[in-house]
């Protein structure tokens, strides 16, 4: 009954409109490329200082929830990831619509990132005490393992091997410029003071998957491709469901695991999921070809890091990542201490989150669903004006962040790079993924080999260390013996037919 009382001031009207505000502008916060739901959290939280705290906190969790679905709109429909979490969306996400069904995989987008966060606030409500004690186990070493294993995505995410070790090495080099992490020697800067933190994160994505379809878009005019299909539909065929069944399934429980641990991310869980589904799919050479399944599997993994990212943040006081370390300052805001002691002192506040972050999912699907048609409309407009239009947005997005020169400067290097590799067959992603963990990577390797005075088997003897080293050895082992065991069967058919 207690519950049920604390669950009433969520249908108050004037607290599911804040619910419904916050998610309709993360919505439209995430869809416009360089504006992060971070951002997004950030500037509203001084607007919920005279609100009550079920209210106020709600509409910045509806923010985050709509902020990281809506960076799918532009990478499904521009090549343009709104958010990083929405980066590995673009491979198949961007393929469907340039053959027509940018409404059937804007439709996918959203049915999976409601699952994904669905599961992740059953989670939540269910286990939250629970779960996030295992995330207190992650030290550096664990840090490392999980990174290596995330890396080993690269060798499926690449049709050819070599080019992809050579996207990956280029992205880990890429990653190393700016003040070295645990020393602070500046490193790779050539003199320049612009790079002293490295090259910003969200102007080289925009750089590397925007600008460099400006230039492709460029390149089809002056050839006179034909334009892109008519926009069909917005919900996916009963056979898109079946084959994304797994995908959805397996994103939802590994975006809710990588939630849990602090520092990690959506952008890594919608990789690590990516892979996953590529990998145990009976037909992985259709990923990257505009196949649901794969919008499936990103989508529903980065949205469950929404509700599971709260975990760690209200049992444990640990922010599970860099929007939640924002929530953060909410809840002080409204003199709330996170952690274990919230749930004693302050039960009705937890249980109004619990329930606001399954009101602020459902408002996510009715607004992603109804505005479908109206964001697909964006493929009408004329290649000429779309390719202006999102160099437009190229530029404001990448300044906007940090309102520093040096960040338009990183976006065009890096659009420029992205169009060579396109042109080459190099991939895109794979450097992506190595420019996101490979800060992760050096930083937790060196501060993990300090605490055990480089003993090598102290650093690797964690439960969980061997857990992530040994599914690293089997990532990368699985193919070869796939290929193998390929081979073998081949023979022994040949064989027997002989015979």
């Amino acid at each position: 009954m207690e519950t049920l009382a604390y669950l009433a001031p969520l249908f108050h009207l004037n607290v599911l409109g804040a619910i419904m505000l916050g998610t309709l502008g993360g919505l439209i916060i995430g869809a416009l490329p360089g504006l992060t739901a971070t951002m997004g959290v950030a500037l509203l939280i001084p607007l919920t200082f005279g609100m009550p705290a079920v209210m106020g906190l709600n509409m910045l969790i509806g923010i985050y929830i709509g902020g990281i679905y809506g960076g799918c709109i532009s990478s499904i429909l521009l090549r343009t990831p709104g958010t990083p979490a929405s980066a590995a969306t673009v491979l198949d996400g961007y393929p469907m619509a340039q053959r027509g069904e940018a409404g059937k995989a804007l439709g996918m987008a959203t049915i999976a990132s409601t699952i994904g966060g669905l599961v992740a606030a059953v989670v939540l409500a269910a286990l939250a005490p629970q779960l996030a004690s295992i995330a207190l186990q992650f030290g550096a070493p664990e840090y490392f393992a999980l990174a290596l294993f995330g890396l080993t995505i690269i060798a499926s995410l690449s049709g050819d091997l070599l080019k992809g070790a050579i996207s990956g090495l280029l992205g880990i080099l890429i990653s190393c410029v700016g003040a070295d992490p645990i020393s602070g020697v500046l490193r790779y800067t050539f003199g320049f003071s612009g790079f002293a933190s490295g090259f910003a994160f969200t102007p080289a994505l925009i750089g590397l998957f925007a600008l460099s379809e400006v230039f492709t878009l460029m390149e089809r005019m002056a050839r006179a491709e034909p334009n892109i299909q008519p926009v069909r539909g917005r919900w996916p065929s009963w056979q898109d469901m079946k084959e994304s069944r797994g995908a959805l399934i397996r994103g939802s429980l590994i975006g809710t695991l990588i939630g849990i641990i602090p520092g990690v991310g959506s952008g890594t869980a919608s990789w690590i999921s990516y892979n996953e589904a590529r990998r145990s799919s009976p037909t992985p050479e259709k990923f990257g070809t505009g196949y649901a399944p794969g919008i499936a599997a990103t989508e529903s993994a980065n949205n469950a890091v929404c509700a599971a990212a709260l975990i760690p943040l209200l049992a444990l006081g640990i922010p599970g990542d860099v929007v939640t370390a924002v929530l953060m300052g909410g809840l002080m805001i409204q003199g709330l201490a996170p952690g274990p002691i919230m749930f004693q002192t302050n039960p009705d506040v937890i249980v109004g989150i619990f329930g606001g972050t399954f009101l602020a999912t459902i408002f996510m699907f009715i607004f992603g669903m109804a505005l479908i048609p109206l964001f697909s409309r964006i493929l009408a407009v004329p290649r000429h004006i779309l390719a202006v239009a999102i160099m437009i947005f190229c530029f404001i997005g990448s300044f906007a962040i940090n309102l520093n020169p040096v960040d338009l400067y990183t976006m065009v290097g890096f659009g420029v790079l992205g169009w060579v590799m396109q042109k080459f067959g190099f991939s895109q992603a794979a450097l992506c993924i190595a420019m996101i963990l490979g800060p992760m990577l050096e930083a937790n390797l060196r501060r993990g080999l300090m605490q055990t005075h480089d003993d090598l088997f102290a650093f690797a003897s964690g439960p969980l260390t061997i857990l992530f080293l040994t599914l690293t050895v089997l990532s990368l082992g699985w193919p070869v013996l796939s290929r193998f065991l390929a081979r073998r069967r081949e023979a022994k058919t040949m064989t027997l037919e002989t015979k």
